[in-house]
C-alpha cells in the first residue's frame, strides 16, 4: 500500500490519492462523445468515499465549508454525463481539491468547455490533471489547510489534455505532431479567467511534480510533444 500515492480505479476516472494530503494528486480520464451527451442533470451529491482503507480519514463533503475554497472537482461533472452513476462518481471527494472560486468557475470552468468543444467537432481528448505544493488564496484570504489540518490547499493546478481524432487504437495514433495541451495555474482568487494565459509544456509540469507524464509513449515521440507550448486559439 502506498498512502501518498494510492490508486483507485473509479471506473469512470483513475486517481492517485494522497493520504497525507487529503486531495488526490491527480486524476486521468478519457472524454469522448458518448460522455458528455447529456442523459442526466448535474447530481450535486458531492459525498465521502467510502473504499478508502479503514485507518484513513475519509473527507467530507462538509471538509471545505466556510473556507472561501471551492470543492473543485478534478475530473468534471460535465465530462460524465452518460448516467446518474457516472455523475454521481465525479463528486466524490477523493475527486475533489480547495480551488479558489475564481480559479474553478472561471478559468478552469472555461478550459473544461474548451475541450468539450474540440470533442464536440470530431476528437477525443486524454486528459490528467493535479495539484501541488501548499497554500492557496480563496474568498476569504490565504490559507494552508483545512478541516483541523487533514486537508491540503494546494498551490498550483495544473492539467494535460492530449488531443486526437476520433478513432481505434489510440496509442499508435499518437505522433510528435499531436496537439497536447498544458496548463499550470495559480491557486489564488486573482487569476485571470483566460487559461490560455497559463499555458505551459508538460516538461514544466515534469519538472514542478516530479512525474514523468505520457511515459507510455516512445521517448522521440514523448520529446517532441512534451517540450512544445500549446499556442493554437
Amino acid at each position: 500500500m502506498f498512502p501518498e500515492n494510492y490508486l483507485i480505479d473509479m471506473k469512470y476516472y483513475t486517481v492517485s490519492y494522497s493520504n497525507g494530503r487529503g486531495t488526490p494528486n491527480w486524476v486521468s480520464w478519457h472524454l469522448d462523445a458518448g460522455n458528455i451527451t447529456k442523459k442526466v442533470e448535474r447530481r450535486n451529491d458531492f459525498a465521502a468515499f467510502s473504499d478508502l482503507p479503514a485507518s484513513w480519514y475519509r473527507v467530507k463533503n462538509t471538509s471545505y465549508s466556510g473556507s472561501g475554497f471551492d470543492r473543485g472537482h478534478n475530473c468534471p461533472s460535465a465530462d460524465r454525463v452518460s448516467s446518474a452513476e457516472a455523475n454521481s462518481s465525479t463528486f466524490l471527494m477523493v475527486n475533489m481539491v480547495p480551488q479558489a472560486p475564481n480559479n474553478n468557475q472561471k478559468t478552469w470552468n472555461n478550459m473544461e468547455a474548451y475541450l468539450r468543444t474540440l470533442v464536440s467537432s470530431g476528437n477525443e481528448v486524454y486528459v490528467i490533471m493535479g495539484s501541488y505544493g501548499r497554500g492557496g488564496t480563496g474568498s476569504r484570504g490565504a490559507a494552508v489547510a483545512l478541516d483541523s489540518n487533514r486537508v491540503t490547499v494546494p498551490s498550483n493546478i495544473w492539467k494535460v489534455a492530449v488531443v486526437i481524432p476520433e478513432g481505434n487504437n489510440d496509442l499508435s495514433r499518437i505522433s510528435s505532431t499531436t496537439r497536447v495541451i498544458a496548463v499550470n495555474t495559480p491557486n489564488v482568487n486573482s487569476i485571470e479567467p483566460d487559461w490560455k494565459k497559463y499555458r505551459v509544456s508538460v516538461r514544466d509540469i515534469e519538472r514542478a511534480t516530479g512525474y514523468n507524464l505520457l511515459s507510455g509513449l516512445p521517448g522521440a515521440v514523448q520529446d517532441a510533444i512534451e517540450t512544445t507550448k500549446d499556442s493554437l486559439e
